[in-house]
């Protein structure tokens, strides 16, 4: 038997990072996407960032530090995974967009790790939206025929 995973991969909003602990480098991106009423959600995080990118990364990210970041639902909230530096983050301009790939959406949050594929200078913010993540329902009944 082998599995097999469908490649999965979404544009994302990055609306905020983290640094890495007890370094002033950063060590994730806060991914978000659109909601249907236009506000900015918080749907996971990628931290698959090359080490000898970081640097130059931080610098561009301080750059575009300011409030609110997500203007919709908002990192920190309770989890079991919590501690206190994973509710500490930099709120960004939604500025920057990343193509991300993921295993599993569920629940408004990607489920197990997204890797960091690209930045996609080429693509407008406002078009990461809820959309491209939503499970496509399918007819079994056309399997059949």
């Amino acid at each position: 038997m082998q599995k097999i995973k469908n490649y999965r991969s979404a544009d994302c909003v990055v609306g905020g990072f983290r640094y890495n602990e007890g370094k002033k480098t950063v060590g994730s991106l806060l991914l978000g996407l659109y909601n249907e009423r236009g506000l900015l959600d918080h749907v996971g995080f990628t931290s698959s960032i090359h080490a000898d990118e970081k640097k130059a990364l931080t610098a561009k990210l301080e750059k575009l530090t300011a409030p609110p970041g997500f203007t919709g639902d908002k990192p920190g909230g309770p989890s079991r995974w919590s501690t206190k530096r994973s509710s500490q983050w930099q709120p960004l301009k939604p500025k920057l967009v990343v193509e991300v790939c993921y295993d599993h959406f569920s629940g408004g949050r990607f489920r197990h790790g997204t890797r960091l594929l690209r930045f996609r200078p080429d693509k407008s913010p406002r078009q990461c939206t809820m959309d491209q993540v939503k499970q496509k329902k399918a007819d079994l009944m056309k399997l059949l025929k």
